[in-house]
């Protein structure tokens, strides 16, 4: 990113916090041009920091979405690879579930400028090693991606979203151990 004039730092600063309360509140469908004048600006100039919805979801989520990604790192030097990842995608799954909206963000659809959220990238950058480690000690399906392990996670927040009363860490380990090598059926 280019540097920004004092006075464009202190408006772009400004829609970053106006959006991280919002998407707290409303989710990260939050009203764009509410974000504008909670922030003191208008709506071009959240416009002009941020040319879609995604790049102002990402500047509100990048650094906490970049902590989860290197607890992967961590939990795989701690712990044998089925449970590291397994644990991983529970701390996944409680980040999105602790920011509303986030998980449809997080969904590998390509916004209207052909652009993913970089926060997938991360995530699924980070499940990669894990899910490796966790298929070499054949503790994972063989046939088993990171979209595939990041898409049960997605599907549980999205659920748990739209149904407050889900039980969404047990949904998930019915998930998991749907990935488990014994859950594979022969053809």
């Amino acid at each position: 990113m280019k540097t920004l004039r004092a006075d464009a730092q202190r408006s772009r600063d400004r829609i970053v916090q106006a959006a991280e309360t919002a998407f707290r509140r409303h989710g990260v469908e939050a009203s764009l041009e509410a974000i504008a004048k909670d922030a003191g600006v208008g709506s071009a100039t959240l416009h002009r920091h941020f040319r879609s919805r995604r790049e102002l979801v990402e500047a509100v989520f990048q650094d906490s979405t970049n902590a989860v990604a290197a607890e992967a790192t961590r939990l795989a030097a701690e712990q044998p690879p089925g449970p590291a990842l397994f644990h991983w995608l529970q701390a996944v799954l409680r980040y999105t579930l602790a920011n509303r909206g986030l998980a449809t963000t997080l969904v590998p659809l390509p916004d209207e400028n052909h652009e993913g959220y970089c926060g997938h990238d991360a995530l699924s950058a980070a499940a990669y090693p894990l899910l490796a480690a966790a298929k070499s000690a054949g503790q994972v399906r063989a046939d088993v991606t990171a979209a595939d392990v990041l898409s049960l996670v997605n599907a549980v927040s999205l659920l748990a979203d739209r149904d407050p009363g889900a039980d969404a860490e047990r949904l998930l380990g019915l998930a998991i151990t749907g990935i488990a090598p014994s859950a594979c059926t022969e053809h």
